[in-house]
């Protein structure tokens, strides 16, 4: 399930990250969600959408880190 603009992202995500934020989530979930669509590409028994949702964070906390209540620019 792929998103197709910001406003398809979880409420949560969007209720906290930044816009810049949320367009790195976006394209690191559908990268993923398309890369791990094999489930021999996965490890353990996770699902194809917790492994996308897992590689979306990493992607945003590679440039983003949380303060306080809020997702700010490293």
């Amino acid at each position: 399930m792929p998103y197709s603009s910001k406003r398809d992202l979880p409420d949560a995500v969007q209720a906290h990250l930044p816009d810049h934020a949320q367009d790195i989530y976006r394209a690191a979930f559908n990268n993923a969600w398309e890369e791990y669509k094999d489930p021999k590409d996965r490890q353990g028994d996770e699902s194809r959408e917790e492994v996308a949702h897992k590689v979306a964070w990493a992607a945003v906390k590679q440039k983003y880190q949380k303060s306080g209540d809020e997702w700010v620019e490293k």
